[in-house]
């Protein structure tokens, strides 16, 4: 039986790094029924010639190479916009990353089990870390809307990131653009929107590897601490789609007093103009308005941490030393199931709290 076509994308910008590494781990798959587009943005290293290098070599690998340059979630769509019409699903690979040899075998085997399934997930590497992990073993199909619930409800985060995941081609052939190119955590977004109309696969092995990049996306977030406000966001479009009103108030709530602690972190850590920006048009994106109140609440619930622990200073929140107690994730309080929120305590600059206020005591 003929087994069906795959359709992998990789969008890259001045990937001369790691980009054969990434190649390379594709042409190591034990499944072999793929066509491969790499989608060069305009790169200033060899990007260019390392791809074509690889495509005069295997007819299945096709470079795209843009006219001009684009931002990167624009790439992603102009990538997934390539796929072949005859592809049924379809798998990122970040020029970073790479996917283990067995990685489309396993998950084109749950997604052909079970033709409601969009998206399958599976467990990933970063660094050493296994990561994509929490849901119970052998749970291989997940219906869309509790997959949904255990990401509000018990912060369980399955989907992974694009190199993680695979999807199934036609539902990204009836969204275009895939992804919102004004959201950071577009690819959460799309995930979530999927599972309204489908249901979820996963495998229990590690079938990915994403790498620490100070330069990527990810890091970026992790800078701005958008997961927070990102977590906020999906809950609010979302939330209300999967959950009892009860629970989504719950939610909500709880979400709210994460974002206010991270915000009262801010505070202390007199973070930089552009932290304050982020924040801002997040909440300007959420129709929320700063609860001067709530925000006082958080700063006093920070620093009644603070007393409590005493390898914790004030000198040290305040100045951000790369101290391992000033640098870890700090729980305040629990989140809606059994996973706690966090505000993340880093490096900062100062900061003028009246234009994040937008000048006014709302």
């Amino acid at each position: 039986m003929k087994t069906p076509l795959v359709s992998i994308i990789t969008p890259v910008y001045n990937g001369e790094a790691y980009l054969s590494e990434c190649i390379d781990s594709v042409l190591a798959q034990t499944y072999d029924n793929w066509d491969y587009t790499i989608v060069n943005n305009c790169s200033t290293d060899c990007t260019l010639e390392i791809a074509r290098k690889y495509a005069a070599a295997d007819s299945r690998i096709h470079v795209h190479n843009n006219e001009t340059f684009v931002s990167a979630i624009a790439n992603h769509n102009l990538a997934f916009g390539l796929i072949s019409s005859q592809s049924k699903y379809a798998k990122a690979v970040f020029a970073d990353d790479w996917i283990f040899p067995e990685c489309l075998e396993r998950m084109v085997k749950v997604a052909e089990e079970h033709p409601t399934i969009g998206i399958v997930g599976a467990y990933g590497l970063r660094g050493k870390t296994v990561i994509w992990n929490g849901l119970p073993y052998p749970s291989t199909f997940v219906p869309g809307r509790e997959v949904c619930r255990l990401r509000f409800l018990e912060g369980i985060y399955a989907f992974g990131g694009p190199t993680a995941h695979l999807v199934r081609s036609d539902l990204i052939r009836r969204r275009n653009p895939l992804y919102d190119e004004t959201n950071i955590h577009a690819d959460t977004e799309m995930c979530i929107t999927l599972m309204q109309e489908s249901d979820f696969g996963f495998v229990h092995q590690v079938l990915s590897y994403t790498r620490d990049r100070p330069d990527s996306l990810t890091s970026s977030a992790e800078h701005f601490c958008t997961l927070i406000t990102g977590e906020l966001y999906d809950l609010v479009k979302f939330g209300r789609k999967v959950l009892a009103p009860a629970e989504f108030d719950q939610c909500f709530d709880h979400h709210l007093w994460s974002f206010y602690n991270l915000l009262a972190s801010g505070i202390l850590q007199r973070r930089e103009r552009e932290f304050w920006e982020y924040q801002k048009s997040q909440m300007a994106k959420l129709g929320l308005t700063l609860e001067w109140i709530r925000l006082m609440r958080a700063v006093a619930a920070i620093l009644a941490d603070v007393l409590c622990n005493p390898k914790l200073s004030i000198e040290q929140l305040m100045s951000g030393q790369s101290n391992p107690e000033v640098s870890r994730r700090v729980s305040y309080r629990p989140f809606c199931g059994r996973r706690k929120a966090t505000a993340v305590l880093g490096k900062t600059e100062g900061f003028m709290l009246d234009d994040f206020a937008g000048g006014s005591r709302q």
